[in-house]
């Protein structure tokens, strides 16, 4: 069942770093190899396991948003940044808003609803870890 009304309630914008969308499992191991040098401490090295855990779960899902993180949680990388740049990774600008429905919050069957709806609109994804925070991509990202 359509859910009848839902706002999206700006909370920020982030600079994120994401993935060509050509990509698959096996850029994740080449990315892991690449990027290890960079993880010089055992708390830098388990970040970047956590990053490739979740890129390979982003890409097994077969979502059409592409996977992304911000320059805020990749800082632990350092110069890594640039390989991913030289690996075709864009900065594009990520708005994260909340959904909000008059009736309150969803249960998973209206939520999955109103993520179909949602799919129909715009290019997104939901925030890991939190209910109802969606990660919002530009329309050029469809192009990239």
């Amino acid at each position: 069942m359509p859910i009848d009304s839902y706002s999206l309630k700006f909370i920020r914008e982030e600079t994120h770093m994401v993935l060509p969308t050509i990509s698959s499992i096996i850029i994740t191991q080449t990315l892991y190899d690449i990027l290890f040098q960079y993880a010089i401490s055992k708390e830098k090295e388990e970040k970047l396991e956590t990053m490739i855990r979740k890129m390979e779960a982003h890409i097994k899902s077969k979502v059409k948003a592409p996977f992304s993180m911000s320059l805020a949680e990749l800082g632990f990388i350092d110069d890594g940044l640039e390989e991913l740049r030289l690996l075709n990774w864009a900065e594009v600008p990520v708005c994260i808003f909340e959904v909000e429905t008059p009736a309150g919050p969803l249960d998973e069957d209206e939520w999955e609803c109103l993520a179909d709806q949602l799919d129909r609109l715009i290019t997104f994804s939901p925030v890991e870890g939190v209910e109802h925070i969606i990660k919002v991509f530009p329309i050029s990202i469809a192009a990239y």
